[in-house]
């Protein structure tokens, strides 16, 4: 299976993101990554949902959440025409001893520690899945205690804006 990005732009109304998400549901898709956010259009919020699916059958969810009322517009959005990345909130063991060896993994990753205590660092990273995963196997070896991340957001590359082009049909 592949993995892929879908971004999809909705109108902010209660429901919408229940109504996505069970749409992949009762196809029995996992999916990998979800994130939600308003966009610079009041009432717009976009959905980027990534999923491991095949092409055919992302192909026959993408025509059934075209169908939903509150759906604006699909976009595939594949890594070379887009930008995406990921969040992390890694809690690291790290005492007076290993505190340096910590922070200086973090800096390799240009990642940022943003909570020191007695026994732990709090490293904030920002990345590719691929970089984040590399920064977790080199703190590993330290003690992750907690790991918290964030779905994955894309954006298309270049001047186009998949808001605009949707609003712009939406009030045809």
């Amino acid at each position: 299976m592949a993995r892929h990005t879908l971004s999809v732009l909705v109108e902010d109304v209660p429901g919408v993101l229940t109504r996505v998400a069970g749409l992949f549901a009762r196809r029995s898709f996992n999916i990998d990554s979800l994130a939600v956010g308003p966009t610079e259009h009041q009432g717009i919020s976009r959905v980027t949902v990534v999923v491991d699916a095949e092409g055919d059958l992302l192909e026959q969810v993408t025509k059934q959440l075209n169908k939903l009322i509150n759906v604006l517009k699909i976009v595939e959005l594949t890594p070379e025409s887009s930008v995406q990345r990921d969040h992390i909130l890694v809690k690291v063991r790290a005492d007076a001893v290993t505190r340096l060896q910590v922070t200086q993994a973090a800096d390799l990753f240009r990642a940022s520690v943003v909570d020191v205590s007695t026994d732990s660092l709090v490293i904030e990273a920002t990345g590719t899945v691929e970089k984040l995963h590399a920064l977790l196997g080199v703190l590993e070896p330290f003690g992750i205690k907690e790991i918290v991340q964030s779905g994955t957001l894309a954006i298309g590359r270049g001047a186009k804006s998949m808001s605009e082009r949707a609003l712009r049909s939406a009030s045809a």
